[in-house]
């Protein structure tokens, strides 16, 4: 210990000098700071995928409630409408490269808009089409599967109690990409102007409607100064399969109310 004078009070005073970290105790700290930090990253990345998909459930919750709202408003039929894989195939060679058209191409598998057969005040038999809001996206990450667009087939969620066999989207013709565009055959889901889920416009269909939602990536084709090209994307479900497993997320639409909720593997 130093002792130091300080001559113009004529005190004492002490000084303790500090003992520093020497390179073993630095390096083992960093070290320690490394390997917390490769378990976190993990962790942290899971919790974005979560939260893309608790987002995209939401916006979807939303999605289906709106289209409901939208057809007892208007009294009318209003479809809430997806965007194919491949959808300009469906549509006149001479439409596929509009601008209208080529910007759609970012929205397969994860777009939907709101269409209206009419509004109230239509004469009968004389009943105009009618977009009721742009067309929206689910968040980056997330994507209807691409299962629920083969109409052809069903496919079977296992973990599901009991073993649930969904069908593919019905199909209704609608104008697309725009109202005064001519009817293409278009995956969709209906609502009658009370609400309920109906397959002809106005009585029910009596049959629940589920719109499987699937984590993962959806990459879409583009060129070198980044214009979006007319051809299907690069999908892929991370962890594989997660639509369909134990890790399903399921919008279940009750075909008599037309109101939406979630359906997904409950821990016992």
């Amino acid at each position: 210990m130093q002792v130091f004078q300080n001559r113009r009070a004529g005190a004492v005073s002490t000084f303790n000098p500090c003992r520093a970290f020497t390179l073993i105790e630095l390096l083992t700290v960093i070290v320690i700071i490394g390997i917390l930090a490769g378990l976190a990253v993990p962790a942290l990345k899971e919790l974005g995928k979560s939260g893309a998909t608790i987002s995209a459930t939401r916006q979807m919750l939303d999605g289906v409630g709106r289209a409901r709202q939208l057809a007892i408003s208007h009294h009318t039929t209003v479809y809430m409408v997806f965007v194919p894989v491949n959808f300009w195939n469906l549509m006149p060679p001479a439409q596929t490269n509009s601008p209208a058209v080529v910007n759609l191409c970012d929205q397969q598998l994860t777009g939907y808009t709101f269409v209206a057969s009419g509004t109230v005040g239509d004469q009968p038999g004389r009943h105009s089409w009618n977009y009721l809001a742009p067309w929206q996206s689910l968040p980056d990450g997330t994507f209807i599967a691409q299962q629920k667009f083969q109409q052809a087939q069903s496919f079977i969620i296992t973990n599901y109690n009991p073993s649930l066999q969904i069908p593919g989207f019905n199909i209704r013709s609608i104008p697309f990409p725009l109202e005064t565009s001519g009817l293409i055959n278009l995956p969709c889901v209906s609502f009658n102007y009370l609400g309920q889920l109906t397959t002809n416009g106005m009585d029910p269909s009596y049959v629940d409607e589920y719109i499987p939602l699937a984590r993962g990536s959806v990459l879409y084709a583009m060129d070198q100064n980044k214009v979006l090209q007319l051809s299907p994307p690069q999908v892929d479900e991370e962890p594989p399969g997660n639509s369909t497993s134990s890790a399903y997320n399921l919008i279940h639409i009750d075909a008599l109310t037309g109101r939406a909720t979630l359906e997904y593997e409950k821990v016992q």
